[in-house]
């Protein structure tokens, strides 16, 4: 395992994301594990937020509407091409320790987490960030091979 994590875990931690939504169709999905000072350039260039985070998500798909049989019209190379999902790994283990529990743990949380934000999920206000954190609880649970 590079890093303590092994690029086919992190491809499982994905795939039973899309699973759990629904999303069946093949997806292009990026995940990048890299530094603090790589994800606050990113959130100052982006979202104008001169400060560290744990996880970005870039989507490259237009909004859409909330019903979910509108969300996806495959492209013509019939590959969606949903965004990337950038984690700071700093982050994973200051939050792993802050909050007591394993690191692949919390790795799986912002990998979810990101995948979520690219699937339209938000948190902006107190009821979206609450449907979003049962969610990623609900798939967390489902996901074999994560320790509590």
């Amino acid at each position: 395992m590079r890093g303590g994590f092994e690029g086919g875990w992190l491809e499982q931690v994905a795939r039973e994301t899309l699973s759990a939504e629904g999303i069946v169709s093949p997806i292009e999905l990026g995940l990048v594990i890299t530094n603090e000072r790589e994800v606050r350039r990113l959130n100052q260039s982006y979202r104008g937020v001169d400060e560290p985070t744990d996880v970005l998500a870039f989507g490259f798909l237009p909004p859409q509407p909330e019903e979910k049989d509108s969300l996806f019209i495959t492209p013509p190379d019939g590959v969606l091409h949903l965004g990337e999902v950038i984690i700071s790994y700093p982050q994973v283990v200051r939050q792993a320790k802050e909050q007591g529990h394993p690191l692949e743990r919390e790795m799986a949380l912002l990998v979810i987490h990101g995948i979520l934000h690219l699937l339209g999920y938000d948190h902006d206000d107190p009821a979206q960030g609450l449907k979003m954190r049962s969610r990623e609880e609900k798939i967390l649970s489902e996901i074999g091979g994560v320790k509590r």
